[in-house]
């Protein structure tokens, strides 16, 4: 599909570096304009640096590309609201919102400060409804519109000592679920991401090449670029039936995660059951093979 995204105006979060590069370069590449967001903070969300859009910007521009560059963060309704009328200014329309800005404080639970936790939700979580949030109307008025947001494995699968991150990262996944049905009949999708990558959340150098957590293991992250070609996808005309769905990407290796359903279960006709009975049943049945994540240690 040679440009795939020709005459489309895209807003990518986070674009700066990382995955949101790699997006931004791609759909650039594929003939989309490009608003290229982002704040130039930290991986803890400190700080700022404005000239880390402008060199995405600069770079697809000398691609023969088009794009423009925008500093606000994501974390307030004013800044979500300001990346999205960046598009409307610049290019007058807009056909696609991606959403992996994000940060990462980590701490145990019984250790994390209300700032941490404020701080991840805010970008994550709050930041993925700012942009979606003033996006939705300009495309339920045009009847079209592709919607990417970022979950990831922590939260879908948990982890220790991210419980700010994996709170945010399930709530978007959650979040887009609704956002496909409260939009798709309008001509709109709305699909979620989790990728693994060498990226500054994950632990990794500014430039990928060791990760910093978990020294050796850098062979098993595949490039932040490798994501960008199945968001690309996701937002082209022919992934319109694609709705409501989310997607592991590592490398080449793409799954599609199966909707949350029931895989064991009791009945009881007259509703409720008694605390002797569910010990008698419950470990034959629904709980005896479950394996504890976080077993208790012994000395």
């Amino acid at each position: 599909m040679p440009n795939a995204l020709q005459g489309k105006v895209a807003v990518v979060t986070g674009a700066g570096g990382g995955i949101g590069k790699g997006i931004a370069l791609l759909m650039a590449q594929e003939g989309a304009k490009v608003v290229v967001n982002d704040i130039g903070s930290a991986a803890d969300g400190t700080g700022g640096n404005t000239t880390v859009a402008d060199r995405v910007v600069q770079q697809i521009r000398e691609d023969g590309g088009s794009a423009v560059a925008n500093h606000d963060s994501v974390a307030t309704m004013e800044g979500g609201a300001r990346i999205v009328d960046a598009a409307m200014s610049n290019f007058g329309k807009l056909d696609i919102v991606v959403t992996p800005a994000g940060i990462i404080q980590e701490a145990l639970i019984h250790e994390m400060t209300e700032e941490e936790w404020d701080a991840v939700i805010a970008v994550h979580l709050k930041g993925t409804f700012s942009i979606v949030r003033r996006a939705a109307p300009i495309f339920r008025q045009q009847k079209s519109g592709r919607i990417i947001t970022f979950t990831s494995r922590r939260g879908l699968q948990g982890g220790a000592g991210n419980a700010n991150y994996a709170a945010a990262k399930a709530g978007i996944l959650g979040f887009t679920r609704v956002v496909a049905r409260d939009l798709g009949r309008y001509g709109i999708t709305a699909n979620c991401i989790a990728p693994r990558a060498r990226t500054r959340l994950a632990g990794f150098d500014p430039d990928g090449a060791q990760n910093r957590q978990f020294p050796g293991s850098a062979v098993s992250f595949p490039d932040a670029e490798d994501v960008a070609p199945m968001v690309c996808y996701l937002a082209t005309d022919r992934a319109s039936e694609v709705n409501g769905q989310v997607f592991w990407v590592h490398g080449g290796n793409i799954e599609l995660i199966r909707q949350p359903r029931p895989t064991r279960s009791i009945f009881k006709p007259d509703f409720r059951w008694t605390l002797d009975e569910l010990d008698d049943v419950a470990p034959r049945i629904i709980t005896g093979s479950l394996v504890n994540p976080a077993p208790p240690q012994t000395a």
